[in-house]
């Protein structure tokens, strides 16, 4: 067959920490959820009129006709996975990155500058997170502009030049000012500064945008110094970025979150922190931890 070339929109979604969860859940329960994961992604895809190149082990790749439909199909695809996590024993998380532009049609597979920066952009995303490039901003309406913030300035492998990069907004409550029409020029509201408070035995600390890193773990180099066999020494990092408090976990036994929602866990991965609750350093809360850190999220005084 010929090959054929057509301006689209390609998208990669990719389930986050699926190696950690075969080694954790065994091979058979970690496939189930990792298709139970797929199957949620295909539905958002068929529903937005895209089209499924091909599935990579835990990551799709798909096309569709123009980027703010990828969009929108990115959008539903965070949300209806997020949906699914509150009624699942075992949350997954999903990473996208999508981009516009040509490509090579052949064999049915695609090809082509365009793809390559796909799936760079997507290497780069984080958990929770939809990132984009500049080709999709600029082939988007205006009246959806505002979904999108500037987040950073980087090297793509293959490219001279560094690139920037967008964060696409999907969640429903960063989203719930966006008015269909509104003006690109109309300025948006101001955005509620918050602080996090972390409270550790006699110790407190504050997050917010001046204080916008701690670092957690056994080290004595650690902002919260935490004494347990359980706790690795660089253990996790709780940041303020685009408006929210991150906790990226980089240790061996994972952090344990409970929130208002239950209790996920994290290994190796980001997740966002909400409203008060406890985290756990390397143990699950059935050990009854002893090193408990209390969080509390609220307007900043």
């Amino acid at each position: 067959m010929s090959a054929q070339t057509k301006k689209i929109a390609i998208l990669f979604a990719d389930i986050s920490g699926s190696t950690a969860m075969y080694e954790k859940l065994g091979d058979l329960l970690a496939r189930q959820l990792i298709a139970r994961c797929i199957s949620i992604l295909k539905t958002a895809l068929h529903t937005h009129n895209g089209t499924l190149i091909k599935t990579i082990g835990d990551e799709i790749l798909c096309t569709f006709p123009t980027a703010e439909i990828a969009m929108n199909a990115a959008c539903e695809m965070q949300n209806a996975i997020k949906t699914d996590n509150q009624t699942s024993e075992y949350p997954m998380y999903i990473r996208i990155g999508f981009n516009f532009g040509e490509v090579i049609y052949e064999d049915d597979d695609i090809f082509g500058d365009s793809v390559n920066v796909a799936a760079r952009v997507a290497e780069i995303t984080r958990a929770n997170q939809i990132l984009t490039t500049t080709a999709v901003v600029d082939s988007l309406p205006l009246a959806v502009h505002d979904k999108i913030r500037k987040i950073l300035r980087t090297g793509i492998k293959g490219k001279q030049e560094q690139q920037d990069i967008f964060q696409v907004m999907w969640e429903l409550e960063d989203m719930g000012s966006t008015r269909i029409g509104m003006s690109a020029y109309r300025k948006p509201p101001q955005a509620e500064v918050k602080e996090l408070t972390l409270s550790y035995r006699n110790q407190k600390f504050i997050l917010n945008e001046q204080n916008s890193k701690l670092t957690m773990g056994r080290d004595d180099s650690c902002t919260i110094i935490i004494k347990n066999d359980f706790v690795s020494r660089q253990h996790a990092d709780i940041t303020f970025r685009f408006g929210s408090f991150i906790l990226s976990d980089r240790s061996s036994n994972g952090s344990y979150i409970r929130g208002e929602d239950g209790v996920v866990r994290v290994n190796r991965e980001d997740s966002k922190l909400r409203g008060n609750g406890f985290i756990s350093l390397g143990q699950p809360y059935s050990d009854n931890p002893p090193d408990l850190i209390e969080f509390s999220i609220s307007p900043k005084s």
